[in-house]
């Protein structure tokens, strides 16, 4: 749910707007960022830049652009998926301006410029902007690909020639990583030896915004004499940009879904969207055998070419078992990890990077604390300053004398609700424990799925505004115990079962009952490996 907003001279731009799933709220409605805290600081963007096209960067756009009214600045692909979406809520798509990597720009006081990075889409950017003598480089999401299928390899002389740059807004993503992130080159000849084993029919299973991936698995099964079909809608969306913008002319010919039925199996590779166990995608029907065209049968293969994202897991075990059933082949992160590579820099990575640009200060932003965390060990260990590790809400300055954090404003979820922005009321209380609210509670609870049920990873983050004192770390070991004791298979179940527990406690603990808002949100388990080479330094 990406929103950063820059200010010099009272002249204000937006990098992003992106949009998240709210796993733990029934029928997972969509997030997007509240603007309440900018339009009580008479903050309004004049102008909004978009690094790429992912949607926890351009899902909120449609929604919350409409405040602002400013001009939008995007690379082809991602003005294109921005089209689609503006065409959707018909809104006019006038404001949308197409900016080729490697363009500058000014907006005020502020002058920027697009520089090409490799990701798992096509045209990722890092914005360069120059305000007041300063120079602040914003990575937005990115690795270091050598071979990224579609697209050249980052320019490292363009980047050296930043140097040395004064602030680097940094994805700390894969930072607790040791080494390098893999690249789609070297995924595309795995597919392709894979691809070439296979008895029967195969469906891969992909992010639909990674392209590149779509491209090699099309290209290895021309190789194997295959056929390919796409299969969801969010692929066939996707592609037909990317064909709109040249990047996948390479691409073997399609067979509409309704004519796989007249192909053998060992003559189809099926692109799938599915890959995280989402209840209505292209794969999921298929293990239930409620897809129109296509049966999976016995000795057919699915490979699953994406990594599970954090509180998928169950949801995607429920799905992998189906297919077992069905007598299917599986391929997947843990007996085939090369069938996958990253899209964010480990920790070799960051540092090429930053001995190119030679930064000053560095935020570390993206994840959650842990890999931000690490984002900082790194810096120190290059003699890079990295004071500060931000939260949502943050209003930070920057100057000669480096980063500050200035207040930190509370932000209430704002969920997508019949077709409109609407805050999420917070948690519901009984009429047994109704009494004068006093305050607001914000809680956000990251969780990974154990064997047995659920554990807390790394820090609770608890922000208490006007509410009444409350004792943290008996309130944490309290939780902990709570998660022990839950039986929950998703999210939302482990919210509905926590949260009556929650304001009970609350109550007998609280002088006065708060507005209480729980985020239960979806973590990693450290890798040990990470967690002892940390512990080392």
């Amino acid at each position: 749910m990406n929103l950063t907003l820059y200010g010099y001279d009272d002249h204000w731009i937006a990098v992003d707007c992106g949009m998240m799933i709210r796993q733990d709220l029934p029928n997972s409605p969509l997030q997007v960022p509240n603007l309440d805290t900018p339009k009580a600081l008479g903050i309004v963007p004049k102008a909004l830049f978009i690094t790429h096209g992912h949607e926890d960067h351009i899902g909120a756009v449609a929604w919350l652009w409409p405040m602002w009214n400013c001009p939008i600045y995007a690379t082809p692909l991602a003005a294109g998926l921005l089209r689609l979406k503006f065409a959707e809520h018909q809104l006019s798509s006038a404001a949308i301006h197409v900016i080729e990597p490697g363009e500058a720009l000014e907006s005020g006081p502020f002058t920027l410029r697009y520089l090409l990075l490799t990701h798992s889409i096509p045209e990722s950017c890092a914005l360069v902007m120059m305000a007041g003598g300063y120079r602040v480089l914003h990575t937005g999401d990115w690795k270091l690909d050598p071979e990224p299928i579609i697209g050249t390899p980052i320019n490292a002389a363009h980047f050296k020639a930043l140097a040395p740059i004064d602030l680097v807004v940094g994805d700390s993503t894969n930072a607790p990583m040791p080494g390098h992130s893999g690249s789609e080159g070297d995924v595309a000849r795995a597919l392709a030896k894979t691809l070439s084993h296979c008895q029967g029919r195969v469906v891969v299973s992909c992010f639909a915004s990674n392209l590149a991936r779509v491209l090699a698995i099309g290209r290895a099964a021309h190789q194997c004499g295959r056929r390919i079909s796409l299969m969801g809608r969010s692929m066939e969306r996707m592609v037909s940009v990317a064909r709109g913008l040249g990047y996948m002319d390479d691409l073997p010919p399609l067979v509409p879904n309704q004519d796989l039925g007249y192909l053998p199996p060992d003559e189809v590779v099926i692109i799938a969207t599915g890959s995280q166990g989402e209840p209505r995608a292209a794969l999921q029907r298929l293990a239930q055998g409620r897809h129109p065209y296509v049966d999976l049968q016995s000795g057919d293969n699915v490979i699953f070419s994406a990594k599970a994202i954090p509180g998928n897991e169950r949801p995607i075990e429920q799905l992998k078992k189906r297919l077992a059933q069905l007598g299917v082949n599986l391929y997947d992160e843990v007996n085939h990890p090369e069938l996958h590579a990253t899209g964010h820099p480990a920790e070799d990575e960051l540092i090429k990077l930053y001995q190119w640009v030679r930064p000053k200060h560095l935020m570390p932003v993206h994840g959650e604390a842990r890999h931000q965390q690490a984002h900082q060990a790194i810096a120190k260990r290059l003699g890079i300053s990295a004071t500060l590790t931000p939260i949502n809400g943050d209003l930070i300055s920057f100057d000669s004398h480096g980063l500050n954090c200035e207040a930190r404003y509370p932000q209430p979820p704002c969920i997508v609700s019949q077709n409109s922005v609407v805050p999420h009321p917070g948690l519901e209380v009984n009429d047994a424990n109704k009494k004068a609210r006093r305050g607001s509670l914000y809680l956000a609870l990251p969780v990974t799925a154990t064997d047995t049920g659920w554990a807390r990873i790394g820090r609770l983050m608890l922000d208490a505004a006007d509410a009444s004192p409350l004792d943290e770390d008996s309130f944490s070991d309290w939780l902990d115990d709570q998660l022990e004791e839950i039986t929950a298979e998703t999210l939302a179940d482990l919210r509905q079962a926590l949260q009556p527990r929650l304001v009970h406690w609350l109550t007998e603990h609280m002088q006065h009952l708060p507005d209480v808002h729980l985020q239960i949100m979806a973590a990693e388990m450290p890798d040990p490996i990470i967690l002892d080479n940390a512990a080392n330094r």
